[in-house]
């Protein structure tokens, strides 16, 4: 009888748990199997493994094997798994010292060839690893450059089991593919904002502003006006004036996208806000997060601590729209499986843009809109009182003349001035949020807000009133009080004034002032 020990990482969610791989090798009839809640992928593992091994020039051995994947409660999925279980096999034939394999965890999929993988989720898995105690990393090399970004760990890039085998064996550390490897210095340099400026956004002063208010507190934008007004740029140009991403939260964002497998070799670590703009067709698991086997995120989570844009909103199904609005309020999706639920962060900043009718010219008295009201109620209906109940600054954008054009292109303030602002705006609200588990005005509670951040006395007079007509919810009047502790923030006062929260009002019911 021999009994081997290795090291792998399964993700739920972008949550990773170390899984302990156990190889046992006794007489018997040569027969392989894997007990411990595997998946498809992971069953056929052991055809893809035997291969691999003997391929490489190693032998497999002729009798029952076993591979038992612990903790056996908790289901393991995908092909990430494949190394941990070769060596693991081989470890037990006598093939490989065991002590090799001690604080070593094994991440990497295998070709019938013996080549190592590449697989998604490195990141969150080496980061589980190294915070389980192992200090070792083995991955493919397409994902060192990924796996190294986790602080105070060894990556060790293996191309091959055989060079693997080698390595263990006291061998030298196996060389990266230099066709695989990432350029020096590109980590976490890789610009991710696009090559745009808020001050083309020409003739919209108001939208302008309220983009700034919204990146500075993180509430959420409806934009409503006919095309070519600048809705669509002003969106793609709001991630221009939002910070970059400190450290832990770099981190974070960058498991997501490695996690949904976006990650490529030159993308390093995800330091700017992320910009997320699905089609109008995705679907909802597109958009939350979902699937039949293993479960990813969606763009809501892609767009975690960044801009989730839905442009021509109404087109979007509507389950789909209103599968956003449990997000919206606790800054995570839950998907739940029969045998697992899976949690993945998506506290984004949604932007919304429509068209006033379906024909799209109701913005205009010249344009001959042919919609009846009911056609038009009907089509801006397709966005949920509840959906839109949680959008906290509305703007209604008309068309821009030519001349308002020449005029603005003097005025239009640049992102770099606007991020300035921004970032002083935010820098105020973390100071005052210090010893809270938030940072920014949109994620203050609404107990703690009328608890510990009123406004100043009597600067709510005209909200009450609002209120008791029934124009504004209790959710509503919530996020009317964290926009005007924006506006000050911005403005730099130290409470909200009245002005500060009517203007926040106008801006929750879309009434310009």
């Amino acid at each position: 009888m021999a009994l081997a020990r290795t090291h792998s990482v399964a993700l739920v969610g972008v949550q990773g748990h170390v899984i302990e791989v156990e190889a046992d090798i006794t007489s018997g009839l040569p027969w392989t199997v894997v007990v411990g809640l595997p998946d498809t992928s992971l069953r056929e593992a052991k055809d893809r493994i035997r291969a691999a091994i003997t391929n490489s020039g190693e032998e497999w051995p002729h009798q029952k094997i076993t591979v038992g994947l612990s903790p056996a409660s908790l289901p393991k999925r995908g092909s990430g798994f494949d190394v941990a279980i070769a060596v693991g096999v081989l470890a037990a034939a006598g093939a490989l010292p065991l002590a090799a394999l001690d604080g070593t965890m094994f991440l990497a999929e295998l070709g019938l060839d013996g080549r190592l993988r590449p697989v998604p989720g490195v990141l969150p898995a080496v980061a589980a690893a190294a915070g389980a105690g192992l200090g070792t990393m083995v991955v493919a090399a397409e994902n060192a450059a990924e796996a190294a970004l986790v602080p105070g760990v060894r990556v060790v890039p293996a191309a091959s089991v055989a060079a693997l085998a080698a390595w263990l064996r006291g061998g030298p550390v196996p060389e990266t593919d230099p066709s695989t490897a990432r350029k020096p210095g590109t980590v976490g340099l890789v610009p991710h904002r696009p090559p745009a400026d808020l001050a083309e956004v020409l003739g919209q002063a108001e939208a302008r502003r309220a983009a700034e208010v919204c990146a500075a507190g993180g509430h959420n934008l409806s934009l409503l006006g006919p095309p070519g007004a600048g809705k669509t740029m002003l969106a793609e140009r709001l991630p221009t004036i939002l910070p970059r991403l400190e450290p832990a939260a770099a981190l974070e964002v960058t498991s997501i996208h490695s996690v949904a497998g976006t990650l490529t070799p030159e993308t390093g670590l995800v330091t700017e806000p992320p910009f997320c703009a699905p089609h109008h067709t995705a679907s909802k698991a597109a958009i939350v997060g979902g699937g039949s086997g293993i479960i990813r995120p969606g763009a809501a989570s892609l767009a975690h601590l960044g801009i989730l844009f839905l442009d021509e909103a109404p087109e979007f199904a509507r389950d789909v729209l209103d599968a956003l609005r449990q997000p919206l309020e606790s800054g995570e999706v839950v998907i739940a499986r029969s045998a697992m639920c899976a949690r993945f962060p998506a506290r984004f900043t949604l932007v919304l843009a429509s068209n006033p009718c379906p024909c799209a010219k109701a913005a205009s008295s010249r344009a001959g809109c042919d919609c009846s009201p009911a056609a038009r109620r009907r089509y801006l209906s397709r966005l949920s009182g509840p959906l839109l109940d949680r959008v906290d600054v509305k703007v209604e954008l008309q068309p821009v003349s030519r001349s308002e054009m020449l005029y603005d292109r003097k005025l239009a303030e640049p992102s770099t001035v606007v991020a300035e602002r921004v970032a002083a705006a935010r820098a105020r609200a973390a100071h005052r949020l210090r010893g809270t588990p938030w940072r920014l005005n949109a994620e203050v509670p609404g107990a703690q807000l009328r608890r510990s951040f009123a406004p100043a006395p009597g600067a709510l007079a005209t909200l009450d009133r609002a209120m008791e007509l029934g124009r504004v919810s209790a959710r509503g009047a919530d996020k009317i009080v964290r926009v005007a502790w924006s506006l000050a923030d911005l403005a730099g006062r130290n409470r909200p004034t009245a002005d500060d929260c009517n203007s926040a009002l106008g801006l929750w019911l879309g009434i310009s002032r």
